[in-house]
């Protein structure tokens, strides 16, 4: 197995050498500091498994896609000190295949690796954790809908996701703002493809990490739209 550590800090790529190092059938045939020397490695290589804290000075988020479109048979696994939704939601999306918190247990970051190699996902417990608590569901996000683009949400878009989050309907969102129906339902498709989701729960999840909503305000009707 071909791995390559993409961190900023020498001390995690020291500890994950040692990790590595433990078996016998891995190799680590390089190390990337930032954007620049990650994408410089890939082109030296074909497949291999990267393990990556894009949220590591010198790293982005954006350099996932980058490099899965200069070599599709690579694989990523994050490695962050972050879990939060929103977070690994844009990792998913981006194209990382699994992701571990660099405070899990030593077996489990083995595990993501051997996991990730066989063609599956893996989830340390405490992602697994943020996933449901933030009632995730890791498959029906719209991946293809990823850009390096900053998202940009309006303040009329701002008003609709509020009152879909809040459990109302097109037409009643349309009373409230003195809109058309179509108008709303517009408003609502390119909501969803600027946050990258599918449904309704997608956009009730934004406003909730973005404060728009209390969760315990949350009026899961029958009626609600998806």
């Amino acid at each position: 197995m071909r791995l390559i550590l993409a961190d900023s800090n020498e001390l995690i790529r020291i500890g994950l050498r040692a990790i590595i190092g433990s078996k016998t059938d891995w190799e680590v045939i390089g190390e990337a500091r930032n954007n620049k020397e990650l994408q410089e490695i890939i082109l030296n290589f074909g497949e291999a498994i990267v393990l990556i804290d894009f949220s590591a000075p010198g790293f982005d988020i954006g350099i996932v896609p980058k490099v899965l479109n200069a070599n599709k048979k690579v694989k990523f696994v994050a490695l962050t000190p972050d879990q939060s939704a929103q977070t690994l939601v844009d990792a998913l999306r981006s194209g990382i295949t699994s992701y571990v918190k660099k405070d899990c247990e030593l077996s489990e970051i083995i595990n993501s690796i051997e996991e990730t190699s066989q063609g599956n996902k893996f989830f340390c417990g405490q992602i697994l954790d943020t996933i449901r608590k933030a009632s995730i569901d890791v498959n029906d996000l719209d991946f293809d809908s990823f850009t390096c683009e900053a998202v940009v949400i309006s303040d009329r878009e701002n008003e609709i996701i509020k009152l879909i989050a809040e459990g109302n309907t097109n037409t009643q969102i349309a009373d409230f703002l003195f809109l058309s129906n179509h108008t709303v339902n517009t408003h609502r498709k390119n909501i969803m493809a600027k946050l990258g989701v599918k449904n309704t729960a997608g956009i009730v999840m934004y406003a909730v990490k973005t404060n728009l909503v209390s969760p315990n305000k949350f009026l899961f009707s029958p009626e609600i739209e998806v």
